[in-house]
């Protein structure tokens, strides 16, 4: 159940769940057990989750993430185990969906579409096979497990007659779902005959329809660039493109199918889950991967390949499916009332939960940018614990009017910094306060400016501002930069704050000051001398990297090669003027000027200065004279990974060429080379009508 525009009363039920939710954990505490208090919090959970469930498997408009989905079904679960007796009932527990939309035929299943229920740590997932053995006598114990990989998609029953496809039917409430024969006969990888299953009278089939990635992103650029609907994602995709009147449609949609389980008509020597799979293989469908294993750590092995592995795979998915692998014993082990005994879904870690935002301070980076930090009710998000949440700048904050003391949804994928996605503004404290920029830096004082028409906060106090310092002396040994391996940030701040660096060029002094640098704690004489060591080492460097580590504002690590492949070397660089600056690629009005003012403060000078009488220096720049060269006057862009080399080398192989490589797309770029998990910079060249060049065409076009 993933997230999409939701109707105009999702906030408000969703927030009156998220209450229910706070007063079940308060009551407790409280150690309130009033009847009529109880029955209160099980009815507004319940009115929540039959809503989101119409959302969700009706109208393919769900208003919650899956993990708050489970939030809000766990805390109803956990009240009604604590008070059987008042369990209401109309609890969506023992439930599967809502009713089918009217607009398609009723189908009643002949064997009921059930749910299944969930784990997500190791400890349910024993606790579960635990289950599974207490139910099997002593010859039975310790089963083989198969598990699939649990595709998000929408899921569909398929009946073949005699080997023709006959009927398609959605889960729907699990009981009754709707006919969709005619668009899932559209979809390509749907077998219409099985000319092996032609003596069997009954074949039922079901599975997950489901767009690939590729195609949904392909399907957004398309309608977005015809002012049409785009979609939140890709479950979302399929599910309205199966449930379009017109079938035309459906046929223009990239849908596929994926077989998970056969449940009329399977031969009876077919034993086990994994052979039923493979015997789906034969007859021509699409299966998720496969495992047998035959125990929980096994199965722990798998689920962290598969997660390690899930961001290359073709399609979304949101866990494992494991089952009791023998059929026999499934039927044996049979089905709670939503649910198989059988069966569970290891989910994935939660990548968006709720929690409260208690705080938000303001930090200083080296460029004097000022950044509110959320400060949040600490919170498992993603399987990693998280405290703090970036709220990027005040524009973001004006955006999402978010305030201290709001509930929030955070969410975190894979190893993406957590962001705020949802303001819970219907469970705001009454006391709250819009949050206003500070008029002073947190650190220094100095005033803070916010230019009009921009989102970004700037401190003025510049190299006075003690953060701005700090900052600057971190990004200086940053392995981009001068890769001075070993003095991390909290040494350079340790050393910042004893007086013992104030500027970059001071690192280089710091030979002179190895006696107090053994005092320092947990720093002794082998650590300092691999700090001087490298800092030694560090003195032979590029100029691109030079420039890059200066933390010019505006020059990024392309910039800064650019700027040193057009001057070659450094002082022609300092005393170009801003006409002179602009005719280097990826540098437009505003860096020049703010390039051409860094060179002429007084206090860079001598910093700069110092660098170069400490022994900073770098080889001369062979600067390529692009004329007559295949490339001349062309400007390249790269985006995404390579298989054959780094990006470095793509760009080293373009300018050899006589090409100008920026790090943006604009309406002047001549061509986008186009590596794999290519985003944004892919979708804003097809916009403007850049040429894309892919791997093979330009590994073809450099001579390799």
């Amino acid at each position: 159940m993933t997230d999409a525009t939701s109707p105009n009363n999702s906030k408000n039920l969703s927030a009156q769940a998220q209450t229910a939710t706070s007063n079940i954990a308060s009551s407790a505490n409280d150690g309130t057990n009033k009847n009529t208090e109880i029955v209160s919090q099980m009815r507004t959970l319940i009115e929540s989750i039959k809503q989101h469930n119409y959302a969700y498997y009706v109208l393919d408009n769900p208003i919650l993430e899956d993990s708050e989905y489970d939030q809000l079904r766990r805390s109803l679960l956990e009240i009604e185990e604590e008070y059987p007796d008042l369990v209401q009932p109309d609890s969506p527990i023992n439930q599967v969906g809502d009713m089918p939309l009217s607009a398609f035929t009723q189908v009643t299943h002949d064997i009921p579409m059930l749910s299944l229920g969930n784990v997500f740590e190791y400890d349910d997932l024993r606790d579960f096979m635990r289950r599974v053995n207490d139910r099997l006598s002593d010859s039975q114990q310790n089963p083989e497990y198969e598990m699939e990989l649990k595709l998000d998609g929408l899921a569909v029953s398929l009946k073949y007659e005699h080997g023709k496809f006959v009927q398609a039917v959605t889960r729907g409430d699990g009981q009754t779902g709707e006919d969709i024969t005619q668009n899932a006969k559209t979809i390509r990888n749907l077998p219409l005959w099985i000319a092996d299953a032609a003596d069997i009278e009954l074949l039922e089939v079901r599975g997950e329809v489901l767009m690939p990635k590729a195609g949904f992103e392909r399907l957004n650029r398309l309608s977005e660039a015809s002012e049409g609907k785009t979609f939140a994602n890709p479950r979302n995709a399929a599910a309205g493109s199966l449930r379009q009147l017109d079938p035309a449609i459906a046929a223009s949609r990239p849908l596929a199918f994926y077989g998970y389980s056969v449940n009329q008509g399977l031969p009876e020597s077919i034993e086990t889950q994994s052979g039923a799979l493979a015997w789906l293989t034969e007859l021509g469908f699409t299966v998720s991967a496969v495992e047998v294993v035959a125990n929980p750590r096994a199965a722990q092995t798998y689920y962290e390949s598969v997660i390690e592995g899930r961001a290359d795979l073709p399609f979304e998915i949101d866990g494992i499916v494991i089952k009791v692998n023998s059929l026999a014993l499934q039927q044996q082990l049979g089905f709670l009332s939503r649910e198989p005994r059988w069966a569970t879904a290891y989910k994935f870690p939660a990548e968006t939960v709720m929690t409260r935002l208690n705080d938000i301070e303001w930090q200083v980076g080296r460029t004097g940018q000022i950044t509110p930090v959320g400060k949040l009710e600490p919170v498992k998000v993603g399987g990693v614990t998280v405290s703090n949440v970036t709220l990027h700048n005040f524009g973001e904050i004006q955006r999402l009017d978010v305030r201290a003391g709001d509930m929030v949804s955070v969410h975190r994928a894979g190893d993406v910094i957590p962001k705020v996605t949802r303001v819970w503004a219907d469970q705001r404290p009454a006391d709250s306060e819009p949050v206003t920029l500070p008029s002073t830096c947190p650190v220094c004082r100095s005033p803070v400016i916010l230019p009009e028409g921009e989102a970004l906060a700037r401190c003025t106090g510049g190299l006075y501002c003690p953060a701005q310092q700090q900052e600057a002396l971190i990004h200086f040994v940053s392995r981009r930069a001068m890769d001075i391996d070993g003095l991390g940030a909290s040494w350079l701040i340790s050393f910042f704050e004893h007086g013992l660096v104030k500027t970059v060029a001071d690192i280089y002094d710091l030979h002179n000051h190895t006696d107090e640098l053994i005092t320092f704690e947990k720093l002794g004489e082998k650590s300092v001398n691999n700090i001087l060591a490298a800092i030694e080492a560090s003195k032979h460097t590029t100029l691109a990297r030079f420039i890059y580590a200066l933390g010019i504002r505006g020059v990024g690590e392309s910039t800064a090669q650019n700027l040193a492949q057009q001057f070659g070397d450094l002082d022609a660089l300092m005393t170009a003027d801003i006409e002179t600056l602009i005719k280097t690629p990826d540098v437009g009005e505003i860096t020049a000027e703010l390039t051409y003012k860094f060179f002429r403060a007084p206090h860079n000078i001598e910093v700069i200065t110092a660098l170069r009488e400490a022994g900073v220096h770098w080889d001369k720049v062979e600067q390529v004279a692009s004329e007559g060269l295949p490339l001349d006057g062309q400007t390249w862009v790269i985006t995404g990974a390579l298989d054959s080399m780094a990006r470095d080398e793509a760009k080293a192989k373009l300018q050899a060429l006589g090409a100008k490589v920026s790090g943006s797309i604009s309406a002047k770029t001549t061509a986008l080379l186009a590596g794999e998990k290519a985003g944004s910079k892919l979708t804003k060249a097809e916009k403007l009508g850049v040429k894309i060049v892919g791997e093979d065409e330009f590994l073809a076009m450099v001579g390799l």
